[in-house]
């Protein structure tokens, strides 16, 4: 295998030694062949007198010419052998030139297999009209769209021209200008865009499909089909609360604009923080707000992730860590009580150790700085780096001077580190430097076992858990009461709780050894929990019925995953139908049938899930 770079175990970039600067696309949509077609002009700048070449990340791409971009003269460049993971290096001959910069043009065209994009058939979106064409390029997908430097560790401004069918609607992880009639196809739109921020490429994003909006704030926008269109607008009415929120933690918005995008059921998470244009799961759509705090963590990422970012995706920790820290600041404040972050806090810690000791095996990858070196990013995914991260930054709140102080040093290393690419070491001697005055609490901290150590956290802070007492208290009585004992139980138990309380009693009853059969169906009865809408309690509710092995329950387990693809929930479903022998080969079958309508890392990771590959 070619050799990866020194700075990245998951890119061939050598921007230490040619680094570019600038990306400028123009694209056609092809949705008859699912591919892009087009070039991008790619400037670059010599880092080092003597370097001829241009080495970039791509995958599943057809390169068809290679130019200067300035005369047109063709390049010579090889791409090397494929590899599973990272894909292919293309290097690039640049010309001979006494500038240290210079600009090519890579005229190129993308697979349909391109790991990056979804494509959608009219019949599988929600309005069935048109075409529906999304892109998820985190971590190292963005190679497979457009050849490039696929590393956080470089940072560029993009513009684009994306030439669409003119029922279709384009959006862009940048600000848009209206579309203009293509020059000689009156059935075609160009729409334009431009990312004058810097930012790693893979925050670059593509949406095309039959999209509305809806105007939610004085620099927001929802978009998604018609038929979703009123609920969303609903749902995150109170974005621009959080914007401000935000901003009075971490300092001013730079990005201009701040849309959201509800994407079709097959999107693999809760959201992706693009800038401009979040990305969000309609699992999300609750019809009561409950679910919008997901929206509180990717507005966060506009200062933590995009704003300041994790160098290499060992360290990133740095992007979720930091960025479920604040959001639970934001949620907090919002609702003015820092016993709800807390419990939200509590809450997760259990998903935590559930990931660490069972999925993962007290493994490296329960390392808050694993190593990544031959490793599909995506391979070690998981909520560690969000919750372990969480987990010292908080600690690290509680011994250093508390909210007051620790918000100051957060606000200061967001202005420290604005628009770069850093790694722990550097985070660490900030942290350092900042609490001068508090070296020995620091020292004690022990943060090299944080970062190294596999397993749950070192410590495991206190939490405030008076929002979780009538939780525990109403699992503890379904778990102790016998079978012939149900009759103290009423609908009322739930009514009394908020939905964030009805998560958490569900979760706190999946850890407990499984409820009889007769438990189950009569926790049924009196909550209607087979009727919520809500996915983070069906999410939970179906891992119970799972483990007390209700074999009614299975078609409305494969209805949950069938209709939606978002890999927070489909994974932990299928891996428990797969543990149940009686439901194993259904669950396979199931699987096997509806692949092809699922995201591509959806469906490889189920694969492994499922001991198929």
């Amino acid at each position: 295998m070619a050799a990866l770079s020194p700075d990245d175990p998951c890119s061939f970039a050598r921007p230490d030694e040619c680094k570019v600067i600038n990306l400028d696309l123009n694209l056609e949509v092809d949705f008859d062949s699912r591919k892009l077609c087009g070039y991008v002009d790619i400037a670059v700048e010599r880092m080092k007198d003597g370097v001829q070449n241009l080495v970039l990340d791509t995958r599943d791409i057809t390169i068809n010419k290679i130019t200067d971009a300035d005369n047109c003269q063709e390049l010579k460049f090889t791409l090397g052998e494929k590899t599973d993971s990272f894909g292919s290096k293309l290097e690039v001959q640049l010309p001979v030139s006494s500038s240290k910069s210079n600009k090519i043009r890579v005229h190129y065209e993308t697979s349909p297999q391109c790991s990056a994009l979804q494509w959608l058939r009219p019949e599988q979106t929600a309005g069935k009209r048109h075409p529906y064409l999304f892109s998820q390029c985190q971590a190292i997908h963005a190679r497979s769209m457009v050849p490039c430097q696929d590393t956080p560790g470089i940072k560029v401004p993009y513009t684009a021209k994306v030439t669409a069918p003119r029922d279709i609607t384009i959006l862009m992880s940048a600000v848009r200008s209206e579309p203009e009639p293509h020059p000689s196809d009156s059935s075609k739109l160009v729409h334009q865009f431009l990312q004058k921020v810097p930012i790693p490429t893979y925050l670059i994003a593509i949406v095309g499909g039959d999209l509305e909006s809806r105007t939610i704030g004085p620099r927001s926008k929802v978009w998604t089909e018609r038929e979703m269109i009123e609920a969303a607008a609903f749902e995150f009415s109170e974005t621009e609360k959080m914007l401000q929120t935000a901003e009075a933690l971490m300092g001013p918005y730079i990005w201009g604009q701040y849309d959201l995008l509800v994407l079709p059921p097959s999107f693999p998470y809760g959201g992706m923080e693009n800038p401009c244009l979040t990305f969000v799961t309609p699992t999300l759509l609750a019809g009561d707000k409950s679910l919008a705090d997901v929206v509180a963590h990717e507005i966060s990422h506009s200062w933590t992730g995009n704003l300041v970012t994790n160098k290499n995706w060992e360290h990133f920790w740095l992007n979720e860590g930091h960025t479920v820290f604040v959001e639970r600041k934001i949620t907090g404040r919002l609702h003015n009580s820092d016993a709800l972050s807390q419990f939200m806090a509590a809450g997760r810690a259990k998903d935590l150790r559930e990931t660490i000791e069972v999925v993962l095996k007290n493994g490296p990858y329960t390392r808050l700085i694993p190593d990544l070196k031959g490793v599909d990013p995506d391979d070690a995914f998981s909520i560690v780096p969000y919750e372990k991260g969480f987990t010292l930054l908080f600690y690290l709140e509680t011994l250093l001077g508390g909210p007051e102080v620790f918000e100051k040093f957060l606000r200061a290393y967001i202005e420290r580190f604005k628009q770069q690419s850093i790694d722990s070491d550097q985070w660490k001697e900030f942290l350092y430097s900042y609490f001068q005055d508090k070296r020995e609490v620091l020292d004690g901290v022990e943060l090299d076992k944080w970062f190294y150590s596999e397993g749950m956290p070192p410590v495991i802070p206190k939490y405030d858990d008076s929002l979780a007492v009538p939780c525990k208290q109403l699992c503890q009585r379904w778990s102790t009461s016998g079978d012939n004992d149900l009759d103290q139980f009423t609908p009322s138990d739930l009514t009394s709780l908020t939905s964030v309380q009805v998560v958490e009693f569900l979760a706190l009853l999946v850890e407990q050894p499984p409820l009889s059969l007769n438990k189950v169906q009569k926790m049924n009865e009196l909550y209607k929990l087979n009727d919520v809408k809500n996915s983070e309690v069906r999410f939970r509710w179906l891992r119970l019925c799972i483990k007390a092995q209700w074999k009614e329950a299975i078609p409305r387990v494969l209805d949950f995953v069938n209709e939606q693809g978002r890999m927070k929930f489909v994974r932990p479903l299928y891996r428990d139908l797969y543990g149940w022998e009686d439901a194993r080969p259904t669950a396979i079958e199931n699987f096997k049938k509806h692949r092809g309508e699922m995201h591509n890392t959806t469906a490889t990771m189920l694969a492994k899930d499922l001991k198929l590959i």
